[in-house]
């Protein structure tokens, strides 16, 4: 089949999930699980399947709601304080990251959401976005998009340990990609370390260097990408720039299937 035929039996349009996304109702993964839920319509239909092609989003209600028209996407940057749950809501009263963001964000703010996450006791830069396409992007391992942390550890650790991260490693049958480790600074037996990777799997920093004998006594991330925690206010919360979101998108792959 040529490739003239294979577009010719393409649906016009973009999956109804993908829309939805970039309107900035939920991520499209979250989407996915609303049309599941039967929570989407078009008109008074309930949408079926994910794999519903539309041009546009007209006539789409989720939980009986229109959906509006996509905003232009925003980008912003907060620092998470120690002590909040990246989520929504928890459904045993702790505190998350959206406590704090209902003081921290301008009033006219979109909904936004997180792009990854930090632990509970992890602090630093947290991005946040009302597009769920560029969340899904920037949160994709394809895109190699560096994160920088900063660690402070307690026990002994030397700077060519530390460089045999940059082979990756293997922890209980858990392979992590290449990290750049440095040792910042030591008294005694605390030292400070930066490391730079690209997968951000779940607690990875802690696991690696708790693989390594150092316990961890506090972590927070300066960077994602261009984008640096510099010196936003713990607890602040600052817009990208939109030249600068521009310039960062177009260095992004895009993201496979429609």
């Amino acid at each position: 089949m040529s490739e003239n035929d294979r577009s010719a039996d393409r649906p016009e349009g973009d999956r109804i999930a993908k829309l939805l996304a970039r309107a900035g109702v939920a991520s499209r993964r979250e989407v996915e699980r609303m049309i599941e839920d039967r929570r989407v319509k078009i008109d008074d239909e309930v949408v079926k399947t994910p794999a519903t092609f539309l041009t546009s989003l007209k006539g789409v209600s989720v939980d009986g709601k229109l959906v509006g028209k996509p905003e232009r996407t925003r980008l912003f940057a907060f620092h998470k304080p120690s002590g909040l749950l990246t989520a929504e809501r928890d459904f045993t009263g702790r505190a998350t990251i959206y406590d704090a963001l209902r003081n921290a964000l301008p009033k006219d703010t979109p909904r936004v959401m997180p792009v990854g996450r930090l632990d509970l006791n992890t602090e630093g830069l947290l991005l946040l976005t009302n597009d769920g396409e560029l969340k899904r992007q920037m949160e994709l391992p394809s895109s190699e998009i560096p994160r920088t942390y900063r660690a402070r550890t307690y026990g002994d650790v030397s700077q060519q340990q530390l460089e045999t991260l940059i082979e990756g490693v293997e922890i209980e049958g858990m392979r992590y990609g290449p990290i750049d480790a440095n040792l910042e600074r030591r008294t005694g037996s605390n030292q400070w370390i930066e490391m730079t990777l690209t997968e951000g799997k779940n607690r990875e920093v802690r696991r690696v260097l708790e693989y390594l004998g150092l316990e961890v006594s506090r972590l927070l991330r300066v960077a994602y990408g261009p984008f640096y925690l510099d010196d936003l206010p713990r607890g602040g919360a600052v817009e990208i720039r939109k030249e600068d979101l521009e310039r960062f998108r177009s260095t992004l792959k895009p993201a496979k299937g429609k």
